[in-house]
């Protein structure tokens, strides 16, 4: 059976699924083991992603003390860059154990150059098992042959062969001091955890992926990371005035729906999927932070507006942690504001001022496009 579609019912679909609509979730291990992942990113124009995408789901209930918690107890876990439910790292390790496989000439690469520095790998080992946590900078760099990219990072070796060791399963993120992170053997980090089979593994990371997101494409150009598509998971349906097939979690179908305001990060699962984004909520949105400033349309760091199950506006918005203020430049307005939007959005603006500690200054009136 193949499901048929609107564009409202697959933008319910996908806010639901993202926890992002009336009914606030109030338990933060929940949250991120539906999300199954949060990036890590520390750009923190307003807020480091973590934060904001987390407040965005629960609100007054988060504390960012409690995940702290959460990390130091091992029950979530940095990996590849995002924090994930410490027991998830069960789907990576036949990933991790068969490490470069099959892939790429740049993957073929890597473990060509990891081979020709086997001593400064073992060095690593070692000095990880003797003083355990340890930042890349306080790591003697042995490699015989430098790291090459595409020129930004040449012979920057040390945080390379961490990169490969973590990717082989032998080392882990421990903790952060600042942006800074700290490594250790991965057996001290991550929970024990059965091996589940390669091909299982992948399985059920993709009903976890659709889980979180709702609706997706079952297969796509894969972007640098986690993945966007969700292979055969769940069923496939059609979207009215858009292209090709999706994959819908069955469990959203029928579902009831109310909606909320709001302001996420411009990293958010729900937006970050730039493609899906246009077809399933005709949104026009980009992330202007590389852009000159001249060029900019919404800002630096524009957070995306939710209302309901439509994308209403961008807030150009900025902590400034020395005034203690979280100024407000403008409220880039894609459909007129009513009454009730302006309210739910001042709103969560204000409830995003009290959760950094900051009072709000607007700059100027919010601004219809």
């Amino acid at each position: 059976m193949v499901h048929r579609l609107t564009r409202r019912d697959a933008r319910r679909i996908a806010v639901r699924a993202q926890l992002l609509d009336a009914s606030r979730p109030t338990d933060l291990l929940e949250v991120i083991r539906h999300l199954c992942l949060v990036q890590v990113d520390l750009t923190a124009a307003v807020a480091p992603n973590i934060d904001l995408v987390l407040w965005s789901r629960l609100g007054a209930a988060y504390r960012p003390q409690e995940l702290d918690a959460l990390l130091d107890e091992g029950r979530i876990v940095e990996y590849a860059g995002l924090l994930r439910p410490g027991e998830d790292i069960a789907l990576f390790r036949a990933r991790m154990a068969a490490w470069p496989g099959e892939g790429t000439t740049w993957r073929t690469g890597q473990h060509r150059w990891l081979t020709a520095n086997q001593a400064c790998h073992d060095d690593i080992l070692a000095t990880l098992r003797s003083e355990g946590p340890t930042a890349a900078r306080d790591l003697r760099d042995t490699c015989v042959v430098p790291w090459r990219s595409s020129g930004w990072n040449n012979n920057r070796n040390v945080p390379g062969m961490l990169d490969l060791m973590e990717a082989r399963g032998e080392i882990a993120v421990s903790s952060r001091e600042g942006r800074e992170r700290l490594w250790d053997l991965a057996d001290r980090v991550y929970p024990t955890t059965d091996v589940v089979d390669a091909e299982q593994a992948v399985a059920e990371r993709d009903r976890r992926r659709l889980t979180s997101l709702g609706i997706a494409r079952a297969s796509m150009t894969k972007p640098p990371g986690e993945p966007w598509d969700v292979g055969a998971a769940g069923e496939e349906a059609v979207i009215e005035g858009v292209r090709g097939t999706w994959r819908v979690d069955p469990a959203q179908l029928g579902a009831p729906f109310r909606g909320r305001a709001a302001l996420l990060s411009p990293l958010d699962r729900l937006v970050v999927d730039r493609k899906r984004l246009t077809e399933i909520f005709e949104f026009d949105y980009q992330l202007e932070m590389y852009k000159p400033a001249a060029k900019r349309r919404w800002g630096y760091f524009a957070l995306p507006i939710l209302y309901g199950d439509r994308f209403v506006g961008k807030l150009d918005a900025a902590s400034d942690i020395d005034t203690g203020l979280l100024r407000v430049n403008a409220v880039h307005q894609d459909v007129k504001f009513t009454a009730a939007m302006a309210r739910a959005v001042d709103g969560e603006i204000d409830s995003l001022a009290a959760f950094l500690g900051l009072r709000v200054t607007r700059a100027a009136p919010a601004d219809a496009r």
